[in-house]
């Protein structure tokens, strides 16, 4: 044996095996140990380390058994030949900017707000009740506990009328939208009309089918409905997402009856709609048209995105073929935040959150009107709505800072928000703006966050 050999391992003082094979491991993908070069016998090596031979030879039978090693009766142990160039270990995505300070990116409650003691209340209870068959693979249509809860939470908060069996529970509402795209282009869907502007990330789901994304416009009351055309309209009628505007009562009924003229489908997509300040909450449009809305709902802004909790409270007739599509991609919400999902339901923790969470940010959004009423007069920006939700838009003066200097200056001033331009559908000159999700930063750091956002606006 050469000595010094060990010097081309990075080890730690006394290795054990799984620290020693990870150092051959790494040594052999580096090139530092060539492919077909000897390694010392396990006595050998073992001297040189100053640890017990048996160590070197569980090492040497892990690399054996994983190929990077070569043992033969009579010869001595080599490595394998077929790694003379191995792969680079390198990221397939450039390195990340460093977090922001301050984060006002929409879509995303005050995480520090997560209910952990309740949560963790309700999931001993819901294990100390589960039998151990809940534990198998289960129902791709989501658990039954948690479908029944939701159909009675959804019916006595949001007026929408379904029972647990046309419940289908989903691992996010981008999966949802996926799994009914899914199904609705199997049935011959070949295109759908969304909000313009509306979120890009959801109208790519359908596009990536080939199914023809069509915007249509948003104004003061909602969607344009003589401007649909498409046999499926996704919409956010209480609380249009980019703008905030809530879909008007006689647009309601006029985007319902035109639904059922032309046996058209409208997806409701009911993101933040728990979420209303200067009244009680608008009920969905699902409870109208029971058999012409599929209503999606989540808990990723009441509770947290990390949960991957999102239903679907589906006509009788998409039912089976969402189901099918569901058990056929394999991706199932987890079993164990299902069923603390149900308890908390339940229980009532789960609206006791919500309750203390509207507060919380309506307070937080009388302070945010507050700071930007005070800014200098020239260029203010102005809400575009302002009624309900997480987030807030607020409309740029054409003549003053641009979408782009604003991100600039904010990125400099380490905040992160985002610009109006990219929900835009049609192409053109769209009226400039932010988005700010003013429900992100954590509750101790908001008067500071708040502070840096002025800042960045107050140009």
């Amino acid at each position: 044996m050469t000595a010094g050999w060990s010097s081309s391992l990075d080890l730690h003082p006394h290795p054990d095996s799984r620290g020693l094979a990870e150092a051959l491991r790494t040594a052999i993908r580096d090139g530092r140990l060539p492919a077909g070069s000897r390694v010392p016998s396990t006595r050998a090596l073992a001297h040189e380390l100053g640890i017990a031979r048996g160590t070197v030879t569980r090492a040497y039978n892990q690399l054996v058994s994983e190929g990077y090693l070569v043992a033969r009766q009579g010869a001595p142990t080599t490595v394998a030949a077929r790694l003379a160039s191995p792969d680079p270990v390198d990221s397939p995505h450039p390195p990340e900017r460093p977090a922001p300070r301050w984060d006002f990116r929409p879509g995303r409650p005050d995480l520090s707000a997560f209910p952990r003691r309740d949560w963790l209340a309700a999931s001993r209870r819901a294990l100390r009740a589960t039998p151990a068959g809940d534990l198998d693979y289960g129902d791709p249509q989501g658990h039954p506990a948690l479908r029944e809860a939701l159909a009675d939470y959804l019916a006595r908060v949001r007026a929408v009328a379904t029972t647990p069996d046309r419940i289908i529970v989903c691992n996010g509402y981008s999966q949802a939208l996926s799994l009914l795209s899914t199904a609705l282009h199997e049935q011959g869907l070949t295109s759908v009309d969304f909000e313009d502007p509306s979120l890009p990330q959801l109208r790519a789901i359908p596009d990536s089918l080939g199914i023809e994304v069509r915007g249509v416009p948003v104004d003061r009351e909602g969607i344009d409905v003589s401007r649909v055309r498409s046999k499926a309209v996704v919409v956010t009628p209480a609380h249009q997402f980019p703008l905030g505007t809530t879909m008007s009562s006689s647009r309601r009924t006029e985007l319902v009856q035109d639904a059922k003229a032309a046996d058209r489908l409208i997806v409701e997509d009911d993101y933040d709609g728990e979420f209303r300040f200067d009244r009680q909450p608008i009920g969905s449009l699902q409870g109208m048209a029971p058999n012409h809305v599929a209503y999606a709902g989540t808990a990723s802004k009441t509770l947290a995105p990390a949960l991957r909790l999102a239903w679907l409270a589906l006509p009788p007739h998409l039912v089976e073929p969402v189901r099918v599509v569901k058990r056929h991609s394999g991706l199932h919400a987890p079993l164990f935040e299902q069923l603390a999902m149900a308890e908390l339901i339940r229980s009532g923790g789960y609206d006791q959150h919500v309750r203390r969470s509207r507060a919380l940010y309506r307070k937080r959004r009388e302070v945010l009107l507050d700071a930007i009423g005070r800014m200098r007069a020239d260029h203010r920006p102005y809400p575009a709505s302002i009624a309900a939700g997480l987030h807030l838009t607020l409309r740029l003066d054409p003549s003053g800072p641009t979408e782009r200097e604003i991100l600039a200056r904010a990125r400099k001033h380490s905040v992160e928000l985002e610009a109006l331009g990219p929900y835009w559908v049609a192409a053109g000159e769209p009226p400039p703006g932010v988005v700010i999700g003013y429900a992100a930063p954590p509750e101790r750091a908001f008067g500071a966050a708040l502070d840096a956002l002025v800042e960045v606006l107050d140009a």
